[in-house]
């Protein structure tokens, strides 16, 4: 097989190269540049660019970089942006598996002529008797990324695959040391890679005209005032500058008139969502029990797919608009979709 790694200087992408070559493969490296401005995630930096090099140099296979900076602006950055201007929370390691790594990447290196894209995502494909792809969880269930990748569908599956989807983390670092890889101990990336460490307001506040507003109790009384409704979200409980009597949380926001609404958390539970921009890895499941994943790390609640309705059987905090909703059998990413 001929495969080109997406390599982004991290351990798990360092090991995943190495499993590939170890099993015989030709393998070729391919770090993406995908962000110029400045950040402080350890993630899509010179230094990063610099270590995947040195990786593949280890273990003696060609490397390149894959400008995408553009596309990652277009696919990633300006819908982060516009997302929380709107009062709605967006998921940009999603964005990019979509529009860059598992699109545009993939797209090039098929044109390319390589057989397969790997990665260092700790999920793992396995293909049925019936030759369709699933998509499962990952060895290690506290680094599992599958939620990040329910977007994918059979296309992609039968070209992608993830090397170290069977190993826990210790496992990936205890290899990548076994090898003297460089990447063996270097500190995991946070996750949204273009914005400095606590520092999406500033970015935010760069890149939109600032709409300040009231922030409101649930019977409409105002309890206070913000500069702008971008610096909040569904769920929040600090930051809105209100700390009277129990914790607030922010139930609802209004972007017309920029109001912020706060209260207590049985303000925010649910036992419905609506979803938006349904798909599916192996094909429709109608109406279907399933196990509902609302954040990266969170864990699954049952439920009971409906079209685009989720029904929880126990009411669980407000997903805010624009956050992934997975949706697992047992452990297989059947789908997934964003909250309306």
């Amino acid at each position: 097989m001929k495969a080109l790694v997406l390599m982004s200087g991290g351990v798990d992408s360092s090991v995943a190269a190495a499993r590939l070559v170890d099993a015989g493969h030709d393998v070729t490296g391919v770090t993406l540049r995908l962000w110029g401005g400045d950040t402080g995630s350890g993630c899509c930096g010179v230094s990063d660019v610099e270590d995947a090099r040195r990786v593949a140099a280890q273990l003696d296979i060609p490397h390149y970089v894959f400008n995408l900076t553009d596309d990652f602006a277009t696919s990633v950055v300006e819908p982060f942006v516009d997302a929380y201007d709107q009062a709605r929370t967006p998921n940009p390691c999603v964005e990019c598996n979509r529009g860059i790594k598992f699109g545009r990447a993939l797209d090039r290196a098929l044109a390319l002529g390589f057989d397969a894209v790997a990665s260092g995502h700790h999920a793992r494909v396995e293909r049925g008797r019936d030759g369709t792809y699933r998509l499962r969880r990952g060895a290690d269930r506290a680094k599992d990324q599958s939620y990040v990748l329910y977007m994918l569908g059979q296309r992609e599956l039968a070209r992608i695959r993830f090397p170290v989807g069977d190993l826990t983390k210790a496992e990936v670092r205890a290899q990548a040391a076994a090898r003297g890889l460089r990447t063996a101990t270097k500190p995991e990336s946070m996750d949204v890679c273009f914005v400095a460490r606590r520092d999406r307001r500033a970015f935010l506040a760069a890149r939109t005209e600032p709409r300040p507003g009231t922030i409101v109790d649930l019977d409409g009384g105002v309890v206070g005032r913000h500069g702008g409704i971008s610096a909040f979200t569904i769920g929040q409980r600090r930051g809105h500058g209100v700390a009277v009597g129990e914790p607030r949380y922010v139930t609802a926001l209004d972007v017309g008139t920029a109001t912020v609404t706060v209260g207590p958390r049985v303000a925010l539970l649910r036992d419905e969502i609506t979803l938006d921009e349904v798909s599916f890895v192996r094909g429709p499941l109608g109406s279907a029990p399933v196990l509902v994943q609302t954040r990266a790390h969170a864990d699954p609640v049952p439920g009971r797919l409906d079209g685009r309705q989720v029904r929880l059987e126990t009411p669980t905090p407000r997903v805010a608009p624009g956050q992934v909703v997975a949706l697992y059998d047992d452990d297989e990413l059947v789908g997934g979709g964003v909250a309306a």
